[in-house]
C-alpha cells in the first residue's frame, strides 16, 4: 500500500494545488511521442517520458518534495538533501531493454543535468553514465521507485530498432540520441510550465501559418517590385527572385544560391524557403547568420514585411532589449515559432550540445528549411562535423539547406591524390540560380586593381595618403589593431568600426554610415566585419590583402547599387604585417596562389571552387578537436562522449577571451545606456533580464588584452566573472575600448 499518492509538482504560490506524478508521466509521453513521430521515433519518444520520472515515485523523494515545498511541512525524517530521481528510470531502461534500452538511459539519466559522457573524462568521476548507472543500481534507487510504480507503467512493449536512425556504423546514433533528448526536455518542461504557470503557458505559440508568411511576403515584394526603379541590377534581382520561386517545388535537400553581393540574396532566398517550405508542408524556416550585425539588419527587413515583431524570432545574445518581448523570449527556448532568424553559433552549437536548454529546441528543426547566409564563413576547423550533421539533418530529418553566398565554398566531398577522403560533403547540390558566370558578368560593378607585388608590404602611412585621395571611401583591414593604425593617420572625422566597440556601439555607427552616406562623403575603416551582408554603398574600397572571399565581400560594399555610371574601384593592398598565423594567414596565402595568376577578373565564379580547396587544405585539420571521434568511435556499443564533444565544440573561444562591460549611451536614444544598467549590478541586483541587456554592451578582449586592462586599473571584477569598465576614459565614442593607453596604471595589479 502506499504510503503517499506521488505527486510530480507542487505549486509554490498555492501549496494546496499539486501535479499527479501519473497524470504528468503521461502527458509527457504523449507529447514527447507526439514530436518524435516526426522523425519516425514516436515509440522511443513515448517511454522515454513515461519512465523519466520513474525515480519521484520512491518514498525518499516524494518525503523530500512535500517537506522542501511545504506542502506537508509538519513531516519528520524527510530526507535532508535533494534526492535523485533521475537515475531509476535510466536503470529500468537498461534492465528490461538490455543494449536497446541505452538510448533511453542517457535521455533519462541526463533530463534534467544534460545528456552525459558515457565514459568518465578527466575530473568527471562518476557524472560518467557507465560509472552512473553501475554506482546507482547498488545504491538500490531502481528497487525503490519500483516498488511504488504501478506495473502497467513498468512493462511497456519495446521499441522498434528500426526506427533509430544510426547507420550500420553508428554515424548517426549521437544526432538521434539528441533529437530523442530535445523531444523529452521540452515535452517536460511544457507540462510543468502549464501546471506551475498556466499565464505564461497561455503565451506560447498563435504564431501565423507559414502559407500566411508566404502570402504577406508575395504582398510586400510585389508592393517594392511597382515602387522599384527600373534600373539594371534591380531587373537582375527580380529574375534572381523569379528562379528562387520556380526552384521552391524541387525536391527537398541540398541547394546552394550563388548570386552576387548586391543581387538580392537575403529576400530571393527567404522567397525559396518560404515557398519551399509551404510546397512540402515543412513546418518552419531558419535564418542562420554568422554576425549579429548582419543578423540585426535581416530581422529589421522581415519585421518590416510582417508589420510587428511577433511573426520574427530573432535568437542571439546581443538582442535589443525592446525587442526582447516575453513572447520571443519563451519562443528562444524551443523555436517552436515558424520564422527564426539566428547565429550559426546557435545552430550548430544546440546540434553538438549536452546541456538541456540548447537541445530543448533541436526536435524543432526537423521538417524545416535551414538558409546558411553567408556560408563561406562556416569555421574550417569544425567543418567536417558541422558537414556531417548537415547530411543526417537532410537524409533522416527531412531538413533543407539552403548555402547562401556570393562567394561559395567547396563543400564537395575531396579526395587526396592516394583516393583518401579528406573532405566529407554533406550531399549533391542543386543551384537555384545556374548561369553564375553569366549572372556574375551582368552584376558586374567594380574593377579591382592588385598590388604589383603580392609579397611586398606596404607602409602605413603610404596607405593612408592613398586612401585620403578620395572623399568617400572604404577602407577594410583583417585587424582591430591594423584598424587603429590606419584610422590615426587619417583625417578628422572619419569614422571607425571594429568589435573594439561594444554592439550597441557599432549598430549605431552602421546605422549613421548609411544615413550619411547618400547625402555626403563618408570615410570609413573597418574591420571585416563590415563586410559580410551589410549594406553600405561606397564609390571606392581598399581592402588589405587576405582570403578571396573576403576580398568578394569587400568588393561588395562598393558600387552596390550600380549607381555610380561607371565602375567603381577596388584597391587591394599588402598590410604592413602579413596576417596573424592562423585561418586568417592560411586565408591569404590561397589568395596569393590564385593572384599570383594575375587573372583579369579574380572575382568571377570559377576562381573561388580553387580558392576554397586551396584553403581548406591548408588548415590543419578540418575536425581540429576531434568532434568525430568522440561521437562515433564507438557509437555501435552505445558508447557515446556527449559532454566532452558539447565543451569542444564550441565555435566562440571562451578560454581564450573575456568580456569586458563597458559605459557607452546610444546618442540617438537614451534609453540604450549602460551606465544605469551597471549602476544595477553594482547594487547587487543580478538577473537574467539584466545580463540579457547588458550583453549589447560588452566588449570581447583577448586574455591578453584582458591583463593589461587589469594591470593599468582600467576594470573591476563587480561579481565572479563579470567585469566592468570603471575607468570611462578607457572607452571612447569613436574608437571603442582603448588597452593600455590610460594614466593610471596601478603596478599592485598582476597579470593574469
Amino acid at each position: 500500500m502506499k504510503t503517499f499518492e506521488p505527486i510530480a509538482h507542487v505549486r509554490p504560490d498555492d501549496l494546496r494545488t499539486t501535479h499527479s506524478l501519473e497524470q504528468h508521466l503521461h502527458a509527457v509521453a504523449r507529447s514527447a511521442g507526439d514530436m518524435s513521430t516526426e522523425f519516425g521515433a514516436g515509440e522511443w519518444g513515448r517511454l522515454a517520458g513515461l519512465w523519466h520520472d520513474l525515480g519521484k515515485y520512491s518514498e525518499d523523494f516524494q518525503r523530500y518534495i512535500r517537506k522542501s515545498s511545504g506542502y506537508e511541512a509538519h513531516l519528520v525524517d524527510s530526507a535532508p538533501v535533494k534526492v535523485n530521481h533521475s537515475s531509476a528510470g535510466a536503470l529500468h531502461a537498461q534492465a528490461v531493454l538490455s543494449t536497446l534500452g541505452l538510448p533511453l538511459a542517457y535521455l533519462i539519466a541526463g533530463h534534467h543535468a544534460g545528456l552525459p559522457d558515457w565514459s568518465p573524462a578527466e575530473g568527471e568521476g562518476n557524472a560518467a553514465l557507465d560509472n552512473r548507472l553501475r554506482e546507482d543500481k547498488q545504491k538500490g534507487l531502481l528497487q525503490k521507485a519500483i516498488q511504488e510504480a504501478p506495473d502497467e507503467l513498468l512493462h511497456q512493449l519495446a521499441p522498434s530498432p528500426s526506427a533509430i536512425q544510426a547507420g550500420r556504423d553508428g554515424k548517426g546514433l549521437h544526432l538521434w540520441i539528441r533529437m530523442l533528448f530535445s523531444c523529452l526536455t521540452d515535452a517536460d518542461f511544457l507540462d510543468t510550465e502549464a501546471f506551475m504557470n498556466a499565464g505564461k503557458s497561455q503565451m506560447r505559440g498563435g504564431y501565423p501559418e507559414l502559407a500566411t508568411l508566404l502570402s504577406q511576403f508575395d504582398a510586400w515584394m510585389k508592393q517594392m517590385e511597382q515602387g522599384a526603379e527600373k534600373t539594371p541590377v534591380n531587373l537582375l534581382r527580380a529574375n534572381v527572385l523569379r528562379q528562387c520561386r520556380e526552384k521552391a517545388t524541387g525536391e527537398p535537400g541540398l541547394y546552394t544560391l550563388t548570386v552576387p553581393t548586391g543581387g538580392g540574396k537575403t529576400l530571393s532566398s527567404l522567397a525559396f524557403a518560404l515557398s519551399h517550405a509551404v510546397h512540402h508542408k515543412k513546418r518552419r524556416v531558419v535564418y542562420a547568420i554568422p554576425y549579429t550585425s548582419i543578423i540585426e539588419q535581416t530581422a529589421e527587413v522581415f519585421r518590416g514585411i510582417y508589420k510587428g515583431r511577433d511573426a520574427v524570432l530573432e535568437h542571439h545574445c546581443n538582442l535589443a532589449s525592446e525587442k526582447d518581448s516575453p513572447k520571443n523570449r519563451l519562443a528562444t527556448e524551443n523555436w517552436d515559432a515558424p520564422l527564426i532568424v539566428t547565429t550559426n553559433v546557435q545552430l550548430f552549437e544546440s546540434l553538438f550540445a549536452a546541456r538541456t536548454s540548447r537541445c530543448r529546441k533541436l526536435h524543432n528543426l526537423v521538417n524545416s528549411v535551414i538558409i546558411l547566409d553567408e556560408a563561406q564563413l562556416l569555421p574550417p576547423e569544425y567543418l567536417q562535423p558541422i558537414l556531417d550533421v548537415m547530411r543526417l539533418l537532410i537524409e533522416h530529418y527531412g531538413v533543407t539547406f539552403v548555402l547562401c553566398t556570393a562567394t561559395q565554398p567547396a563543400l564537395g566531398s575531396r579526395q587526396d591524390s592516394f583516393g583518401k577522403t579528406w573532405l566529407r560533403g554533406p550531399g549533391d547540390a542543386k543551384e537555384i540560380v545556374p548561369g553564375t558566370e553569366e549572372l556574375y558578368r551582368q552584376l558586374e560593378r567594380v574593377e579591382v586593381t592588385l598590388p604589383q607585388d603580392l609579397n611586398s608590404h606596404g607602409d602605413w602611412d603610404e596607405i593612408a595618403d592613398r586612401v585620403k585621395q578620395h572623399e568617400s571611401v572604404l577602407a577594410i583591414v583583417n585587424t582591430r589593431a591594423d584598424c587603429h593604425e590606419l584610422h590615426r593617420r587619417m583625417p578628422p572625422g572619419t569614422v571607425h568600426l571594429s568589435a573594439l566597440m561594444c554592439g550597441e556601439h557599432r549598430s549605431y555607427v552602421i546605422k549613421k554610415i548609411k544615413e550619411d552616406l547618400p547625402h555626403k562623403p563618408v570615410r570609413v575603416i573597418s574591420t571585416q566585419l563590415i563586410e559580410a551582408g551589410v549594406d553600405v554603398d561606397f564609390p571606392v574600397v581598399f581592402r588589405a590583402l587576405a582570403g578571396l572571399d573576403s576580398i568578394a565581400q569587400a568588393a561588395g560594399r562598393c558600387n552596390r547599387e550600380g549607381k555610380l555610371g561607371r565602375k567603381g574601384q577596388v584597391y587591394v593592398f599588402v598590410p604592413p604585417k602579413q596576417a596573424p598565423a592562423g585561418l586568417l594567414h592560411f586565408g591569404e596565402d590561397a589568395c596569393k596562389a590564385i593572384l599570383h595568376e594575375r587573372p583579369e577578373k579574380p572575382l568571377t565564379p570559377e576562381f573561388f571552387n580553387r580558392y576554397f580547396t586551396r584553403y581548406y587544405k591548408k588548415v590543419d585539420s578540418l575536425d581540429k578537436y576531434g568532434i568525430d571521434r568522440l561521437l562515433t568511435q564507438d557509437a555501435q556499443h552505445c558508447r557515446i562522449q556527449f559532454r566532452t564533444a558539447a565543451e569542444e565544440f564550441q565555435l566562440i573561444d571562451e578560454d581564450g577571451s573575456v568580456s569586458i562591460i563597458v559605459p557607452y549611451a546610444n546618442p540617438d536614444d537614451a534609453s540604450r545606456d549602460s551606465r544605469p544598467l551597471i549602476a544595477r549590478l553594482r547594487a547587487g541586483e543580478l538577473d537574467r533580464d539584466l545580463l540579457r541587456q547588458l550583453q549589447r554592451f560588452t566588449v570581447t578582449v583577448r586574455k591578453r588584452d584582458f591583463c593589461t586592462l587589469r594591470k593599468m586599473g582600467d576594470i573591476e571584477e563587480i561579481v565572479p566573472d563579470l567585469w566592468v569598465l570603471k575607468n570611462e576614459t578607457a572607452y571612447s565614442g569613436d574608437l571603442g575600448l582603448i588597452i593600455g593607453k590610460t594614466s593610471n596604471p596601478d603596478p599592485g595589479k598582476l597579470c593574469c
